[in-house]
């Protein structure tokens, strides 16, 4: 049952909780409608699937997630990446644009579960701090463009976020803003981003209120033009299987790969920080299956991509929320909603839902720590700002393959080309160290003590055997032994193998014994089983390079 976490729950609820569950559940329902509905129209699609993709993700995380306090729902992060494959697959139908954001839901749902019985939770890892800053500030961008049209009350129809720009400059120039929107959508997200000071007053329910209030009261809608919500269906989401032609799956299956990988992503940072706040472990293939049956069961019953919220979340935790009840307890809340009083909401502006969205796109924007990381890295910082540009010029999709492949790229660097030392003797500190940082440092005459900083594989085999050659040929004195500190090598394959065989050939020909000092365990293992250890000898392999180069004074005064 351990697939189950919230049967444990359940198993172990106090009956104290059960009040603030309540409360809590109640106090976050005033945020999940409006950021529900708001995010469903930021994707492509309609209001009403908002909240159809919160009730159920939240009960089915309720069971199967870990985290007693994660909040899952629709998510700005996600707005973006959805938008761009609705839209040119639904050409402007909403059943259509509805089957293609309910299959990404169960493409990623799919992905997200795989990977967790997989126990692949740490793929996430890859991505790291300033690459994820740079896609989430193309987002944010993405989002805060796409949104921007519909808080001055007109659209536009350009695709890309460039294309997108010129198309809002070219209706604001023609005088196609609507300023009655303009004034209600402009003061919401005045209101919700100065209410963001305090916390504890929930700033998006007051501006959402605010507003539809204005535009029922002074009936603005039939006045000035204003586009509204209009009365939601009445009732609950039926299960329903989503169907799309066969040549939509592609950008389909692409878009739901995009979405696990954020969602993931955002989820599992999230967690691990609720987790150590409450001092409650949290298993990331656990996480990872939670939120894969979530989105699975978004999809089946007309929902969309979903993803933890860091948003809604500490709207839970300062209500009190003790366990994931009070997910279930907004779910009903939402459900008798839909049931009775669908009408509630039907003045509620759009300009209005467009300020909730850029809002909440705001909060994604990361300054600071970028410009801590120009100070500290600039060439991380630099990452960032290509990974910001491929989604700001390209869009949402292609932007995280720029990303993902830059990620990769960073994570072979370092051991495609790693640094690589001699070593030398330096008066008063202990041991051999980087001739290179200290030039007074001493070498041992015919001796050379090479550091390899890297595990030995298929990418930088080659560059090993050069750095080696160059360390032999800029000594000052004839080599006649070559000891390998092999301290930081934590693997080798088969190419690398390979090539220290050559390498070995090429230096024996020069009259230069190869040794190793300091080589762990595994990879002498792995030496031996490519029929290194046979080749160099067991004596070759030495305990510390203190005790390599005692043996190589020692053959020197015998050859003497």
């Amino acid at each position: 049952m351990r697939w189950v976490p919230g049967w444990q729950i359940l198993k172990q609820y106090q009956s104290s909780w059960l009040r603030h569950d309540i409360v809590a559940g109640l106090v976050m329902t005033t945020m999940l409608v409006p950021v529900g509905i708001a995010y469903a129209e930021a994707s492509g699609l309609p209001g009403i699937n908002g909240l159809y993709a919160t009730i159920i993700p939240l009960i089915a995380y309720a069971i199967f997630g870990p985290s007693k306090i994660l909040v899952l729902g629709p998510d700005s992060a996600l707005a973006a990446v959805i938008l761009a494959v609705v839209v040119p697959l639904s050409a402007g139908d909403p059943q259509r644009a509805l089957d293609a954001g309910g299959t990404m839901a169960i493409v990623s749902g799919i992905v997200c579960v795989a990977a967790g019985l997989s126990r692949l939770g740490f793929i996430t890892e890859l991505l790291s701090k300033p690459i994820r800053y740079g896609y989430m500030n193309g987002i944010a961008l993405t989002v805060m463009l796409s949104q921007l049209p519909k808080l001055l009350g007109f659209s536009v129809s350009a695709d890309g976020p460039m294309r997108q720009v010129l198309a809002i400059g070219d209706k604001v120039w023609d005088g196609s803003t609507n300023i009655a929107a303009l004034a209600i959508g402009g003061s919401a997200l005045a209101l919700i981003l100065i209410l963001k000071r305090w916390p504890r007053i929930p700033g998006m329910l007051v501006a959402v209120t605010a507003a539809t209030l204005v535009v029922g009261l002074f009936d603005l809608a039939v006045r000035t033009g204003i586009s509204v919500l209009g009365p939601l269906p009445q009732g609950l989401p039926m299960p329903r299987v989503p169907m799309v032609p066969f040549d939509q799956l592609v950008p389909i299956l692409t878009g739901g790969l995009a979405v696990a990988l954020v969602s993931f992503a955002d989820t599992s940072v999230l967690s691990r920080t609720y987790a150590a706040r409450m001092k409650t472990p949290v298993d990331p293939n656990q996480e990872m299956v939670g939120l894969g049956l979530a989105n699975v069961a978004a999809g089946f019953f007309q929902g969309f991509p979903i993803s933890s919220s860091s948003s809604r979340t500490p709207v839970a935790e300062a209500a009190g929320a003790k366990t994931q009840l009070t997910g279930v307890m907004g779910a009903i809340a939402i459900a008798l909603l839909l049931l009775f009083a669908p009408a509630l909401l039907k003045n509620l502006p759009n300009t209005a839902l467009a300020a909730i969205v850029i809002a909440s796109a705001i909060g994604l924007i990361e300054v600071a720590d970028l410009r801590r990381i120009y100070r500290i890295q600039r060439w991380e910082f630099w990452l960032s700002m290509t990974c910001f540009a491929g989604v700001a010029i390209f869009g949402a999709i292609p932007g995280i393959v720029v990303a993902v492949v830059i990620a990769v790229i960073e994570f072979l660097w370092d051991g495609w080309r790693p640094h690589s030392a001699v070593l030398g003797e330096v008066d008063h500190i202990k041991g051999y160290h980087d001739i290179s940082r200290y030039p007074t440092a001493r070498l041992v005459p015919g001796l050379v003590l090479f550091r390899w900083d890297a595990p030995l594989f298929f990418a930088n085999a080659e560059f090993f055997h050069d750095r080696v050659l160059a360390a032999i040929a800029s000594s000052p004195t004839p080599v006649r032994w070559l000891v390998v500190a092999a301290e930081p090598v934590t693997s080798i394959d088969v190419t690398a193998a390979d090539g220290l065989s050559e390498l070995d050939d090429a230096l024996r020909s020069a009259g230069i014994q190869m040794c190793f000092a300091e080589m762990k365990d595994p990879v002498k293992e792995k030496m031996r089983r490519f029929g290194l250890m046979a080749r160099f000898g067991e004596q070759s392999f030495f305990a510390t390079i203190e005790e390599a180069v005692s043996a190589f004074l020692a053959k020197r005064e015998l050859c003497l």
